[in-house]
């Protein structure tokens, strides 16, 4: 018997191998450091991060690169579609390790190993969208998760805190079956977990392969918080602390969409007359539900926690979009690409606002930002705006292309669904505006360097990606082009 000598460049996997032995480094110096020098790991962290940030974008255009086991099938596959995902979840990190510098030392909080469990999972997250086997898909999605049920119950002993780390656990743990039995029924019906075996061989059993597709697509609708498998969002957001909220509402997201895509357009698409209906149906219902029950919340988290579904909906067009459009991968990609800098931007200033303990985060609490601090009554309205869909904001860019690869694939009635809901939308994100400039409000709002930084950040790029679209567009269009010649090739 022959066997195939291994094929496996550690350069290109170079940004995820420097995530993981950095977290493993600063858990080290965390054992060295005194008390008093530990704020260093947070800015440690940074420097980890924006080394990645480098060599992930040297990987651009760079195209067939592979990990290929004893015997097997590429596990890794490095190409743009992979190197653009990375680049949204290490940006992603950058912006959320910013915003809990000082949301920690707020919250009474601020322990070291916040920063590692963040960046193993960031490492989860950057192999999701690496992902060119349905094994490599499980580990990775273990690996982001783990970490986050841990960062979920990190303000212990806040009883919110651990209950919201048991309900993700446990429904975390739920979710993963589906996905394992999905993959499983898979394998039974072409006889590999490879994707582009799976291309190849999928049509031998389309009735297994759909049934496999359907729990696959059950087990990453739990990851994104798609409807009706949203029921954990509302609580776990509730009751994590803040910047870990704001960084699962975008990290886990990308992940999951960076997995579900490649899965089903690059691995699944002659089952597209299977999946297209079932995720057009499920983007309806959570674009609806999660607009329509935001406008009873009077909790900002729940109401973010409810628009982070709804705009799960939204991507998922896209993704139903893009078996019978060109224009549904690269409008998913850049919609997650405009919703991390905003909503990102958004939750930052919920943390400025947020007092200790949790307080300060009712609509009440918003009462006269305006007079308080302009400026970020003025950073909160634009994001609210670019939430909405409103221009010349990234937000709108991003709803207007996935318009028009819904259209362009004949789903007019969902984009009539989203046009409608948008609209909805418009009256609780404008709510919160409307008690910033409105209202008379009591008491000091201090904002510290690092969230400042952050929200300027998010507000500029906000800014630069509704009127400029066109350059982060071509960027989109590249990705999905190398992404489809690399496994064509596999």
């Amino acid at each position: 018997m022959e066997f195939e000598a291994p094929s496996f460049n550690l350069l290109l996997i170079l940004p995820v191998l420097l995530i993981v032995v950095w977290a493993m480094v600063l858990m080290i110096v965390d054992l060295i450091l005194p008390p008093e020098k530990k704020k260093w790991i947070a800015w440690l962290t940074l420097v980890g991060i924006a080394l990645a940030f480098v060599q992930t974008v040297g990987l651009w255009d760079y195209s067939g690169g592979t990990f290929t086991p004893v015997g097997g099938t590429p596990m890794i596959a490095v190409d743009n579609y992979g190197t653009f995902i990375n680049a949204i979840i290490l940006l992603t990190a950058f912006l959320a390790v910013l915003i809990s510098v000082d949301y920690l030392k707020k919250a009474n909080i601020d322990r070291g190993e916040y920063y590692y469990l963040m960046l193993f999972s960031v490492s989860g997250m950057m192999l999701m969208g690496m992902a060119n086997d349905l094994i490599m898909v499980f580990l990775a999605l273990e690996l982001l998760s783990i970490p986050l049920y841990v960062l979920a119950g990190f303000a212990r002993p806040r009883v919110d805190s651990e209950e919201s780390a048991m309900k993700y656990f446990l429904l975390g743990a739920f979710s993963s079956s589906f996905l394992v039995f999905g993959i499983a029924l898979i394998y039974g019906a072409t006889g590999s977990t490879a994707l582009p075996v799976v291309l190849d061989n999928i049509g031998n059993e389309p009735l297994l392969g759909s049934l496999g597709a359907a729990f696959i697509l059950v087990g990453l609708a739990f990851k994104v918080a798609a409807v009706p498998f949203h029921m954990w969002t509302p609580d776990v957001y509730e009751g994590a602390p803040t910047s870990v909220t704001a960084f699962m509402s975008v990290g886990a997201k990308v992940a999951g969409f960076a997995a579900l895509i490649r899965i089903l357009l690059y691995a699944l698409p002659d089952l597209s007359d299977t999946w297209v209906p079932m995720l057009a149906v499920i983007a309806a219902l959570t674009m609806i539900i999660g607009n329509f029950v935001a406008l009873a919340q009077r909790n900002v988290k729940r109401m973010l926690a409810y628009s982070s579904i709804a705009h799960a909906g939204f991507i998922m067009m896209g993704v139903a979009a893009a078996a019978n459009s060109s224009l549904g991968i690269s409008a998913a990609l850049f919609y997650l690409f405009a919703y991390l800098f905003t909503n990102l931007g958004a939750f930052a200033i919920v943390i400025a606002v947020e007092r200790h303990e949790g307080q300060g985060l009712t609509l009440d609490d918003y009462k006269g930002l305006a007079k308080r601090r302009l400026w970020l009554a003025l950073a909160l309205a634009f994001f609210m705006l670019s939430l909405t869909g409103i221009p010349p904001t990234g937000g709108f860019t991003a709803k207007f292309t996935v318009f028009a690869a819904v259209l362009d694939a004949d789903l007019a009635w969902l984009a009539i669904v989203a046009v409608l809901t948008s609209v909805v939308s418009a009256y609780f994100y404008m709510r919160i505006v409307y008690y910033s400039f409105m209202y008379e409000g009591e008491g000091q709002v201090v904002v510290k360097p690092t969230i400042t930084v952050a929200i300027s950040i998010a507000v500029v790029v906000t800014l630069v990606l509704g009127l400029f679209p066109e350059p982060w567009l071509e960027l989109t269009r590249d990705a999905v082009f190398s992404t489809v010649q690399a496994l064509a090739s596999g």
